[in-house]
């Protein structure tokens, strides 16, 4: 999406700063959304000094430059492409046979009372947690306020921190792989967050929530990442080069787009999609793969109304955050991106809640 020229810090519950590859939240923090408090920062880069380590979460008045504080952080990235406007028509018509790969991996998670292709996630939830930055990518630290430039966080503090008053049970399921859904497939990009739920309906799901997207990433440890607290270029598909799309031609809706001979060229020279599952260490504790880059994801913020229930989770394939807590909520809900996905939730079935 938009390029905008300023970073999001999010305070989570009382005094608590989030953040992420290309997303952030506002609200109140704590609840079944898991949301927080936002303040804009101007980035004005004569004035920002490189990030350094902050032992405490900041206070508002603290907020003059970015702090290496994380958590569930909600901003605009400066490497997020600009949203899409709907095209006026279009003919959405199946895409033909797609190739897949055969994903040689032990799926690892429970699947106890859920759909085919879910898994069960369940536990304590924190809805503000401190993640402090001990090294930031030096791209970050030489060039921050730059476009296309991210805060991407090489190091944390172990261990996070939770500062929520109390946590919240939850116990849901989750798509395993990134919508369709089918390890070995491209997941499917442009795509609204209108039409993800649409299509999450269709299957008898719904889209889900940020706190979910949050627990089912990160899990009781806290994780900054689904494989730590050290950024690994190699574990997820993410920190590849940014491609600047051709902000002259529209791109059209997924299937559409494949029908398309300018538009699927387009998608092609800016693509870095890896089909579901391709790399089997980027699962998360509860065995649902890339939640970490290859596309960002839609969630409901469940503390909004239309239009602006829509937010952005995990990151994608480019040098951005793509981190566990990072919300980009600057989106409507009938934009869409070529590197916007989805994947789908649903609650578990009642006898094996019992």
């Amino acid at each position: 999406m938009r390029i905008l020229g300023f970073t999001v810090l999010t305070l989570l519950g009382a005094a608590t700063l989030s953040c992420g590859g290309h997303s952030d939240t506002d609200g109140s923090g704590g609840g079944g959304g898991g949301d927080a408090r936002h303040i804009e920062i101007p980035e004005q880069p004569a004035e920002l000094s490189d990030p350094q380590p902050a032992a405490t979460p900041a206070t508002e008045a603290e907020l003059s430059d970015p702090q290496p504080v994380a958590t569930s952080t909600t901003e605009a990235e400066p490497s997020d492409p600009p949203p899409v406007a709907a095209p006026t028509t279009e003919t959405d018509e199946p895409l033909g046979d797609q190739a897949t790969i055969e994903v040689p991996v032990v799926l690892p998670g429970s699947t106890e009372g859920c759909p085919g292709g879910m898994v069960r996630v369940e536990g304590e939830y924190c809805g503000a947690v401190v993640q402090e930055c001990l090294e930031y990518h030096p791209e970050w630290t030489k060039r921050h306020g730059e476009p296309g430039v991210a805060a991407r966080c090489l190091r944390f503090r172990e261990s996070s921190r939770c500062v929520a008053k109390k946590t919240e049970h939850l116990s849901f399921c989750m798509d395993r792989y990134e919508y369709p859904n089918v390890a070995g497939e491209l997941p499917r990009t442009l795509t609204s967050w209108e039409q993800a739920g649409e299509l999450c309906a269709e299957q008898g799901k719904r889209l889900c929530t940020e706190a979910e997207f949050n627990f089912a990433c990160e899990g009781p440890e806290l994780l900054p990442y689904v494989y730590g607290y050290e950024r690994n270029a190699e574990t997820c598909n993410q920190d590849r080069e940014y491609r600047f799309p051709d902000h002259s031609q529209r791109l059209l809706h997924y299937q559409a787009c494949q029908q398309n001979a300018r538009c699927a060229a387009e998608l092609a020279r800016l693509d870095g999609r890896e089909p579901a599952g391709g790399r089997a260490a980027c699962a998360s504790w509860a065995g649902v793969f890339d939640l970490n880059g290859n596309v960002n994801e839609w969630v409901v913020r469940t503390d909004q109304k239309a239009p602006y229930r829509s937010g952005l989770k995990g990151g994608w394939w480019g040098p951005i955050r793509s981190a566990c807590r990072p919300m980009t909520t600057f989106h409507k809900e009938d934009d869409y991106g070529y590197e916007v996905g989805f994947r789908c939730c649903a609650d578990v079935e009642p006898q094996a809640e019992q």
